[in-house]
């Protein structure tokens, strides 16, 4: 028995389908879609941790994505995508001659202070 299946292809907009299967200037191909890094806050007034990463065709279809895969559980209040090829980090390598010149500067730690219980997130 012969089955007619139709692929639809849907575009980074919701459940509109796309013409042709594609959007402008981009490809179907999910491997070729930028890597996208995700960020999500799971409180008001803390900051944004790093949770992962998506292949997504642009910034709209990441957060959206990230949404569906980061936070089903209603984890986060708010969310950041940056799209891989704009962080630049430092060589673990190279951590010792970066980070040397805070050895010997003790002072910067907290552990020379008391908070008091009244402060939270610190």
């Amino acid at each position: 028995m012969l089955f007619n299946l139709q692929i639809k292809r849907y575009g980074d907009y919701g459940d509109r389908e796309v013409p042709g299967g594609e959007m402008p200037g981009q490809t179907n191909n999910k491997s070729e879609w930028p890597l996208w890094e995700v960020f999500i806050r799971s409180k008001q007034g803390l900051d944004h941790k790093h949770a992962g990463s998506l292949h997504a065709a642009d910034a709209e279809m990441a957060i959206e994505n990230a949404r569906d895969v980061y936070t089903r559980r209603m984890e986060g209040v708010s969310i950041w995508v940056v799209e891989s090829k704009y962080i630049h980090a430092s060589n673990p390598d190279e951590a010792e001659s970066l980070f040397d010149p805070a050895n010997d500067k003790v002072y910067r730690h907290p552990t020379f202070y008391d908070l008091p219980d009244a402060v939270k997130y610190m």
